[in-house]
């Protein structure tokens, strides 16, 4: 029997309110109170609390987070790319066109652009583990809807959604991982964080493009939810519970019952011997008190605390602007309609800043902008990605008009990017644990500075060889880079800062994503020779190949993170 509470307790014990808190999960449970009076634990969340102690004795505790999140990376993003395949069949069913079926593609970005930003900063109020399962839940119905659509309409609707579970999974994951990595060891986390962001929708093209041929678009998201349904279960068992839940103690062993928000000791061990985790430590919570709005007064409701106004800006500066990106391609960069959304964006844009001076609670704090790690890792970050997916989006179509190429054989080649990029990224995350940052994202831009200019000189009948050779060029340089700006950024960021932070790196990501793609598309499209010539894909990656220079160029301004046993040279010292 497991007991937590009982009659003669104390008034003024702190344990008091963990027994009030768990007799109403408790009683929401369908258990009560005991016949002496305790509180009845129901079984599951005992059994949880026993395993996840024993995980979080381990040494190795840090890597059970990380896989445990990876999992749930996987099981949301192993559909990314092969729905797109799938959409000519998924256009007659539905009785429409591949045209408007694009919304499932842009949609879901301008959902993760509104619901990024507030989403991010609720993380940090009121715990990443909790806005991760959240993510996860909400991810399995975008599933149910999406394989259930009766409509395009709703199918596009379920795809928004999923923009949505995606800022809240995307967010609270990478802020999971982060804070359970010392700020030392936060790159070789980052590179297996890559391998899976860039490795599951590689799988699941080789895994689904033959269900889809076979069993049909539906299936394919069928069989996610049992992904996802694992992928929750594990979260639940093994990733910490500190923000906003109750620690449970039983049968004597561990520390005693806390109610959620209490005080922390400067540091704790449990009974059984185990070595003490300082505060501050990696794994270990923010001991900060909540906000209150008077001296004596009650915490400020976490809804409270949220900068709405701040959210709204960011959100509607971000959405405009990847709106005008999508549409300027169509409409033409300099249409009126186009230069009127882009100003909508530069205008929410500079609302947001002079609001963000003056708000003291800021969505994201200015000065974050003045230290030389976070920006230039960010900007980084941001061109490579317009280089690495422009190019990306490019290539079939190379491959299909100019070379005359199957669109399967243009798929198969076009895996060599990704499968590079996956195979690299955990590999250079701990080689920058070596070399230093700074250099992981030099030679990084460099290399897919090189596979641009390979495209810009491949003539009329190139050789295969030489083609995989610059698609491997471009997955080797995204690969390397990645986990070396994310962690660079990332470490600049306070502990209770790590939600909405995460968030805006994956809002940066999409930006250099969106705007590779539509700016090279555009370049190519407008070549004189016309979209099927040779030299405008020319002009396209040469393009990408500028723009990676400029990533090059930020990965000079990089700091390397301190490590104990490494002296910093003088070129690294901060600037007082």
């Amino acid at each position: 029997m497991f007991r937590v509470g009982g009659p003669g307790r104390p008034a003024d014990d702190r344990s008091f309110d963990t027994a009030e808190v768990i007799e109403a999960e408790a009683l929401l449970s369908g258990t009560g109170a005991g016949a002496e009076g305790g509180i009845v634990v129901p079984w599951p969340l005992l059994f949880r609390h026993r395993i996840h102690r024993r995980l979080a004795r381990s040494e190795r505790y840090q890597w059970w987070v990380l896989w445990t999140v990876l999992a749930g990376l996987l099981s949301v993003n192993i559909t990314f790319t092969v729905f797109v395949v799938a959409l000519p069949q998924v256009a007659t069913q539905l009785h429409t066109t591949v045209t408007t079926l694009t919304w499932t593609s842009t949609g879901p970005l301008l959902a993760f652009g509104v619901a990024a930003p507030i989403l991010g900063k609720l993380g940090d109020l009121r715990g990443y583990r909790r806005l991760y399962l959240w993510g996860l839940s909400g991810a399995a119905v975008s599933v149910v809807l999406t394989a259930s659509a009766p409509t395009a309409g709703v199918l596009i609707a379920a795809r928004l959604f999923d923009g949505v579970q995606g800022a809240a999974t995307g967010a609270a994951s990478m802020a999971l991982v982060l804070q359970a990595f010392s700020h030392e060891d936060r790159v070789k986390a980052m590179g297996w964080w890559a391998l899976v962001g860039a490795g599951g929708p590689v799988l699941g093209v080789t895994i689904g493009a033959p269900i889809i041929q076979y069993f049909g678009w539906r299936a394919l998201f069928w069989g996610e939810l049992p992904l996802m349904a694992i992928a929750a279960v594990l979260a639940v068992v093994v990733l910490p519970a500190h923000d906003g839940s109750v620690e449970l103690a039983s049968d004597g062993e561990g520390p005693e019952p806390r109610a959620a928000g209490a005080p922390r000791e400067p540091e704790t061990a449990d009974r059984a011997g185990a070595d003490p985790v300082p505060a501050g430590a990696p794994n270990a919570p923010p001991a900060a008190a909540s906000p209150t709005d008077r001296a004596g007064d009650s915490p400020v409701s976490p809804w409270r605390q949220l900068d709405w106004i701040g959210s709204a800006a960011l959100s509607g500066a971000v959405t405009a602007g990847l709106l005008g990106l999508n549409l300027a391609p169509s409409w033409g960069f300099t249409a009126p309609a186009t230069l009127a959304i882009f100003a909508v964006s530069l205008v929410a844009g500079v609302y947001f800043v002079l609001h963000e001076r003056t708000t003291p609670r800021p969505l994201i704090p200015l000065h974050y902008f003045s230290k030389r790690n976070f920006v230039f890792p960010l900007g980084a970050r941001a061109f490579v990605n317009f280089s690495y997916m422009g190019g990306f989006f490019l290539f079939p179509i190379l491959m299909e008009r100019v070379y005359g190429y199957s669109e399967t054989s243009a798929g198969l080649l076009s895996t060599a990017r990704p499968l590079m990029f996956s195979i690299s990224a955990p590999i250079a995350g701990y080689a920058a644990v070596k070399v230093g940052e700074r250099w992981s994202v030099v030679v990084g831009a460099v290399t897919l500075t090189v596979s641009m200019l390979v495209f810009t000189q491949v003539g009329s009948d190139p050789s295969v060889v030489i083609i995989v050779l610059a698609l491997a060029l471009s997955g080797l340089g995204n690969g390397i880079s990645t986990p070396s700006t994310a962690s660079s950024a990332s470490n600049e960021v306070a502990p209770d800062e790590l939600g909405v932070m995460s968030a805006a790196q994956l809002l940066i990501t999409q930006i250099g994503i969106v705007a590779g793609i539509q700016v090279m598309v555009t370049v190519q499209a407008s070549g004189h020779g016309g979209v099927g010539s040779l030299a405008s894909f020319h002009r396209a990656f040469a393009v990408g190949a500028v723009v990676a220079v400029l990533a090059a160029v930020c990965g000079f301004f990089v700091r390397n993170t301190a490590r104990p046993g490494r002296v910093r040279p003088a070129s690294e010292m901060p600037v007082t």
